[in-house]
């Protein structure tokens, strides 16, 4: 919903002062999105895949080397981009989707399970991307893993039965259940909502 690929049954949302349910083209100008399932197109490249989406977004000529620059430059992606993407692992394409998300410079990015099912060294990389687009961009990242938590947010909410159960910061958040360590503090604040994460 707070991406406009869904229309709101209820209630109101903004992005950037525009409300997702009445302004979604003025919302889809400002926010990226990068799915649980990486959204690339399997028989282009890398560099198709990013010019696609830059076309997209009416981007100049110039201006679509630039990002792709930028893009290849923020997720190493020198020796893949004229891979197509069905011969990439798991681990490249979710960066050609992140970065896919990232070309059009969006106000906001969302991250679904970014790191789902990748190896430990290809979470931290996407790790390391994630948090140098810290204070450049706003990410609103949805994981299961608490140390992905811990790692990337500065900010955490915790969603019990599809509610928003606590918000704050991982000191915050020990605070009210004191617990010591993301984990813990889920388990607690789970717990006193009765019921498990949906």
């Amino acid at each position: 919903m707070l991406t406009c690929l869904s229309t709101p049954t209820a209630g109101e949302a903004y992005i950037c002062g525009h409300s997702t349910a009445k302004e979604s083209k003025e919302v889809k100008a400002l926010v990226g999105i990068s799915t649980q399932d990486t959204a690339v197109a399997e028989n282009l490249t890398v560099k198709e895949n990013l010019q696609l989406i830059a076309g997209i977004f009416g981007f100049s000529k110039e201006k679509t080397a630039q990002r792709i620059d930028d893009m290849k430059s923020l997720f190493h992606l020198d020796d893949v981009m004229n891979s197509r993407a069905k011969t990439l692992s798991g681990g490249w394409k979710r960066k050609v989707s992140i970065a896919m998300a990232l070309i059009s410079e969006p106000k906001v990015l969302f991250l679904d399970e970014p790191t789902l099912g990748l190896d430990v060294l290809a979470r931290r990389e996407l790790w390391n991307a994630v948090n140098s687009l810290k204070g450049k961009i706003t990410i609103i990242l949805t994981t299961h893993y608490m140390e992905e938590a811990e790692q990337l947010s500065d900010r955490i909410a915790i969603m019990v039965g599809g509610k928003v159960r606590a918000v704050g910061t991982l000191a915050e958040l020990e605070e009210q259940s004191g617990e010591k360590g993301l984990e813990n503090t889920f388990v607690k604040i789970a717990g006193q909502a009765g019921g498990a994460e949906e």
